[in-house]
């Protein structure tokens, strides 16, 4: 699997390279890096507009290459991550560990019992920590 995400990568790299390339030759409305390359000359090797018509096809295929590659990655990265995943849905969903709940760091002069214990109920527990006036919104009047 990771061959085939080093050769997707590769490609991506190299298209990007190509596709950037390519759209500093093309000719735009001013004099740019086009005109230098002669892009606009009728005596070139596509002829007048060939050379446009050839550098925006060739723009289009690097980017259709690039975007393939991209998808590609996604995908061989998302089957990658599922086989390694112990359970599926969102990390809020799952119960919080006992390293979490007892890494409260030490405050010199307080004693542990006055620290209090995280919330493991989520956002709900922490609003209902909250008093009523700060959870408020301010609204002008």
């Amino acid at each position: 699997m990771q061959i085939w995400m080093t050769l997707v990568l590769a490609l991506q790299l190299l298209s990007a390279l190509v596709m950037i390339g390519l759209v500093l030759i093309q000719h735009g409305k001013g004099a740019d890096m086009g005109a230098s390359f002669g892009s606009g000359s009728s005596g070139s090797l596509f002829g007048a507009t060939g050379s446009a018509n050839f550098l925006s096809r060739s723009t289009a295929a690097c980017a259709t290459v690039f975007f393939v590659s991209t998808l590609a990655m996604a995908l061989l990265s998302n089957a990658g991550n599922a086989s390694r995943a112990s359970s599926g849905g969102s990390v809020l969903d799952r119960p919080a560990s006992a390293a979490s709940a007892a890494a409260v760091p030490a405050i010199p002069g307080v004693a542990p019992a006055a620290i209090p214990a995280p919330a493991t109920g989520g956002a709900s527990a922490a609003a209902a920590a909250l008093p009523a006036a700060s959870v408020a919104p301010n609204i002008p009047k």
